[in-house]
């Protein structure tokens, strides 16, 4: 009986509507990307808010290749205090001809997507969303920014009302 009602709750929680902070008619465009340059660790310079994230100063993605074919995916949110915690999950490739489109399951049955909608050509920045916006970060591979960075990463954050790390 715990098991079903832990099952149900599971179902219902996942289909509770999650917080809109925009929306937009179309779906976000899609990045060109190659795994392999993309794999390794990315640091969160600015977020869209999410539940998922309260209390986070900063984060880290880290991404590697498994052998089943799949991509390991580990996220560290570190709070205030230097205390951290780590979700883990897999992704995997959907998009076709190398777009940035990629499906992620932090518990199985459920999948989301994750779009890479734009990059640097050398990788060391990234901006990660769904299609519809919902969530949305920008990723680096350096801990910190230049505060040239910042300012162009600031226009970018008051367009889409990202909140700093």
């Amino acid at each position: 009986m715990r098991v079903f009602l832990f099952a149900a709750a599971l179902v219902l929680s996942a289909c509770a509507p999650q917080p809109v902070y925009r929306t937009i008619e179309a779906a976000l465009p899609v990045a060109q990307v190659e795994i392999e340059p993309y794999l390794g660790l990315w640091h969160e310079q600015a977020r869209l808010p999410n539940q998922f994230e309260q209390g986070c100063a900063r984060a880290t993605a880290e991404y590697g290749l498994r052998e089943d074919g799949l991509i390991s995916v580990l996220n560290t949110c570190f709070a205030p205090d230097g205390a951290s915690r780590d979700a883990r999950a897999r992704a995997r490739v959907v998009g076709e001809g190398g777009e940035g489109k990629l499906k992620v399951s932090f518990f199985w049955p459920f999948w989301a997507d994750y779009w890479v909608v734009e990059r640097a050509d050398d990788y060391t920045w990234s901006i990660v969303s769904e299609p519809e916006g919902r969530y949305l970060w920008i990723l680096t591979r350096a801990e910190e920014i230049t505060p040239a960075e910042r300012a162009a990463f600031e226009g970018a954050r008051a367009r889409h009302r990202l909140s700093a790390r």
